[in-house]
């Protein structure tokens, strides 16, 4: 496809393409040139540049141009950029990131799929592979846990969550409410836009990490800490509402049973990983570790491959109602691993949280009934499963 049929598909599709930038100026003009030679729809965004940016871009004046005069983080960049993109007229925006891992010859495969589009309500992230040789192993890693909270946050699976290199519909994102200004902004707008019934998917592109030119403002501790702090509070705003309302939608779609053995049980599992996923979410439950128990088995469920809606109903066993019998039962327990006897009343821990002032008897408890209730649920529910499957096998060669 030639450069003047793209450049009339972006023209005609309303697209415009943001370039926020931060002290990249040896990788600047070369994006700009490469995104000029598909369209003059550009829209840059200097960020309180300190090096020669500014200097650079007196060579686009031709250009959209918006200087911050100092440095306000990506999530506020980007924000304006889409800002002053909808005031022009824009219906989508195309953002690549100007260190030069992105590849402006990648813009006509977003145009594409824009176009294969039914209702051009879609949000495309370019998905990196994060295989390739030269990739960090931090961007790697990061990349895997924001996958994971994003499905967590949404349902939607997906392979990259973190790209900059994205194309959204700003009818859309301008109806939005936003609160976050740096790095995390860009997994904000995803799960808003996702909760929207916006459909939002992965495109694969090229990128380069060339590490004597590329320069990275991502501060691993702060905006570790910051995206970190944003997914808890999705995570809150997910359980409380947005996943309620996904599991009535899904029972409302596919009726109670398909549901019930679709997403519940996982159909397409096998009985050993369901009673595994079982196990793991009876020890979470069980287990000491109060106010970690939903990150822990999600996270735990992603990296050792389980069914994290089982893991999780069964991570469940330590609601409210249960509390008090399990850590009566963890006492218990823990007295007669160590061989010791203490004296405490039902109404004294349930007045005085007694498991304190026996810590050690509790902890020992708690992490042997844990492993106790795993094996027992686990081993239950392979049978189960077992006789499930076998009954389905039956069925179907009937």
């Amino acid at each position: 496809m030639t450069n003047e049929l793209i450049k009339q598909k972006i023209t005609d599709l309303n697209v415009c393409v943001i370039i926020p930038t931060y002290n990249n100026q040896h990788t600047l003009k070369r994006v700009v040139e490469g995104v000029l030679e598909l369209t003059n729809n550009i829209l840059i965004v200097n960020d309180g540049s300190t090096d020669t940016t500014s200097t650079i871009l007196k060579d686009y004046q031709q250009l959209e141009q918006i200087h911050f005069s100092e440095n306000k983080g990506k999530g506020v960049a980007l924000r304006e950029g889409f800002k002053h993109a909808i005031s022009l007229g824009y219906q989508f925006a195309i953002t690549i990131d100007s260190d030069g891992q992105h590849f402006p010859n990648d813009i006509p495969n977003f145009i594409n799929e824009l176009e294969q589009n039914e209702d051009k309500n879609i949000l495309i992230i370019g998905s990196r592979n994060m295989e390739q040789e030269g990739v960090p192993g931090k961007s790697s890693f990061g990349n895997k846990f924001s996958n994971f909270w994003f499905w967590a946050e949404t349902g939607i699976k997906l392979k990259d969550t973190q790209s900059g290199f994205r194309l959204y519909p700003l009818d859309v994102i301008k109806n939005l409410k936003f609160y976050t200004t740096k790095f995390e902004f860009e997994i904000e707008v995803i799960v808003k836009t996702a909760w929207k019934d916006i459909e939002v998917k992965n495109m694969p592109i090229q990128v380069l990490y060339d590490e004597s030119e590329r320069v990275s403002h991502f501060r691993p501790f702060k905006d570790f800490t910051r995206i970190s702090i944003l997914n808890t509070w999705l995570v809150f705003l997910t359980l409380i509402y947005y996943l309620p309302r996904r599991i009535f939608r899904n029972i409302k779609k596919k009726g109670l049973k398909r549901f019930f053995v679709e997403d519940l049980l996982g159909s397409n599992d096998s009985p050993k990983k369901k009673a595994l996923s079982i196990a793991l979410g009876t020890f979470i439950g069980f287990s000491p570790l109060w106010g970690f128990h939903t990150i822990l088995v999600l996270t735990l469920a992603v990296f050792l491959k389980l069914n994290k809606t089982i893991a999780f109903a069964f991570s469940n066993v330590s609601l409210p109602p249960f509390i008090p019998f399990i850590i009566f039962a963890s006492l218990e327990l823990g007295q007669w691993v160590l061989g010791e006897k203490i004296s405490y009343s039902i109404e004294e821990m349930m007045a005085n949280f007694e498991a304190f002032k026996h810590l050690k008897t509790y902890l020992v408890g708690s992490f042997a009934l844990a492993i106790i209730g795993a094996i027992v649920f686990g081993f239950i529910g392979y049978i189960f499963f077992s006789f499930f499957n076998k009954k389905k096998m039956a069925l179907k060669n009937d």
